[in-house]
């Protein structure tokens, strides 16, 4: 990265020993994590099963949804192949875990120098410490599911973006541009890397900078758009349609919804206040949700810490938008903003949607431990000659408690969905008793992924070509209505630590 005098000086030996230790308490962590897995994300099967089809039908592939991590699962597993001939259901997990876990790793390397810019390489390495060490975002880490592939382009991207408006270099706004391009194929949110450079255009149009001209700044924000095509254009005219899916959804959800209101009440106005008044109290919600999510992403010990170092940099909007925390802060402004409207139109936040975040403002969390470690200090302290010292101290206890929390945590999450082993034992009675050609009816796609069977989804009603039946069941004499001779062939718990819930396998009698 030290490719010029001014950027080198971003990069130091003290950098690079912080980075080393961060990568390999991750590494380790996401090592951990992957081989006690005992079963992958919902999610995951659908991403390996667009990688299976790349190689057969790429043009579908990228038409069906985002093709970046179903690619980058693609790519390890051939890679994967060069030592060994499995093509497995497993060899497959692995590989995509794999994929997953490099990305979260390497994500560390420009989180870092976000957060040197931001608040100094000491708090940057105790920010991204503790974000190592928070559970659930290391959960996602080590499984198939595209958060860390999108928050390493997104994260590269913003560091770029982040460098190229402090010097000005034309490369900079380039690569920015082409790795928001390239992580645009994995999450359309890397898309808002161009709404950050136009929002730092506009402000260098009306406040310009000593160092960047009014001509010059137009000049380097076209650059950067320009990157961005690069990969993303042919993506989506592949695709067929610019804007994201759920994006679509919801625009084309609200007309729908004000039309049908002015269908039945005769009045726009009265449409349009029916709406309104339901708003507040729906934005209330979202954020209220929001902020849960958060807090449990960051244990909840952590989000006092949060939110006062985030007041504490935030305070005061000229020197925000004056510097490098222009970014954070339209993020963290963005973010909230998306997550409302998904609240609001689809009725949820998951911890995996808001980890972004958590991701970018981890930095604050020190700052805050050490402003609250400060206050400590000062109300415990009467002696001056040994505040600082008292000062550090009150930081570690409070550093180490909070990562106490989040080891708690681990030792109670892992192995992960261990709760769902039963899921994986009749996947395992299936792969051995039944035929390659067989039709299994599965609640849950995993089973039929890990038996390396054909699965049909199913609710209540059974698929008429099913040979054999999955099923969840409440009671010991239950069995499922098909209107066929079943024959139950084997049963386990769900969870076989709680011994809780019962699996079923019922082969249809034809």
């Amino acid at each position: 990265m030290a490719v010029d005098k001014e950027a080198g000086r971003l990069v130091e030996k003290r950098d690079l020993a912080y980075i080393l230790i961060l990568l390999a308490i991750a590494l380790g962590i996401g090592t951990y994590l992957i081989v006690t897995t005992v079963l992958i994300a919902k999610d995951g099967v659908i991403y390996i099963e667009r990688a299976k089809q790349f190689s057969s039908n790429p043009i579908g592939t990228i038409k069906a949804q985002p093709p970046g991590y179903p690619f980058l699962i693609f790519i390890a597993h051939k890679y994967a192949a060069l030592f060994s001939n499995g093509s497995s259901a497993q060899s497959w997990i692995y590989s995509a875990q794999s994929i997953t876990l490099l990305c979260r790793v390497l994500s560390l390397i420009p989180l870092y120098f976000i957060g040197k810019l931001l608040v100094g390489p000491r708090r940057s390495f105790w920010g991204l410490l503790i974000l190592i060490m928070l559970p659930y975002p290391a959960e996602f880490g080590s499984d198939v599911i595209r958060e860390w592939p999108h928050i390493l382009f997104l994260s590269t991207g913003l560091l770029f973006l982040m460098w190229a408006s402090k010097f000005g270099k034309w490369w900079m706004f380039v690569v920015a541009g082409f790795t928001a391009g390239l992580g645009h194929t994995i999450r359309a949110e890397c898309a808002q890397i161009v709404i950050y450079a136009i929002l730092w255009l506009l402000i260098s149009l009306f406040l310009p900078k000593q160092n960047m001209s009014r001509p010059k700044a137009v000049f380097l924000t076209l650059i950067l758009l320009l990157g961005f095509a690069a990969p993303a254009a042919p993506y989506l005219k592949v695709k067929g349609t610019v804007l994201p899916t759920k994006l679509k959804r919801l625009i084309n959800y609200n007309t729908l919804r004000q039309a049908d209101g002015v269908k039945k009440n005769g009045l726009d106005d009265t449409a349009a206040g029916y709406t309104a008044s339901g708003l507040p109290a729906d934005i209330l919600k979202a954020l209220g949700k929001l902020v849960q999510q958060i807090s449990e992403n960051l244990m909840h010990f952590f989000i006092l810490p949060l939110m006062v170092g985030l007041y504490h940099h935030f305070g005061k909007l000229r020197k925000v938008l004056l510097t490098e925390k222009l970014f954070i802060f339209a993020l963290i402004v963005l973010y909230a903003v998306m997550m409302v409207l998904l609240h609001i139109n689809y009725g949820y936040i998951s911890r995996r949607h808001c980890m972004p975040m958590v991701v970018f403002t981890v930095f604050y969390v020190v700052v805050g431990l050490q402003l609250i470690a400060y206050w400590l200090n000062r109300r415990m302290s009467k002696n001056n000659l040994i505040a600082h010292r008292n000062r550090r101290r009150w930081f570690f206890v409070l550093a180490a408690v909070g990562l106490s929390v989040c080891i708690a945590k681990f030792v109670r999450i892992t192995p992960l969905r261990l709760e769902k082993q039963g899921y994986k034992e009749a996947a395992e009675w299936l792969k051995k008793n039944t035929d390659l050609e067989d039709i299994i009816a599965v609640p849950d796609r995993r089973i039929a992924f890990y038996a390396e069977r054909k699965g049909l989804i199913y609710d209540k009603n059974i698929p008429e070509q099913a040979k054999y039946v999955v099923r969840i069941v409440g009671s010991e004499d239950e069995k499922p209505g098909i209107g066929k001779d079943i024959k139950e062939e084997y049963s386990t718990w769900i969870n076989n630590h709680k011994k809780s819930g019962t699996l079923v396998i019922y082969k249809v009698i034809r």
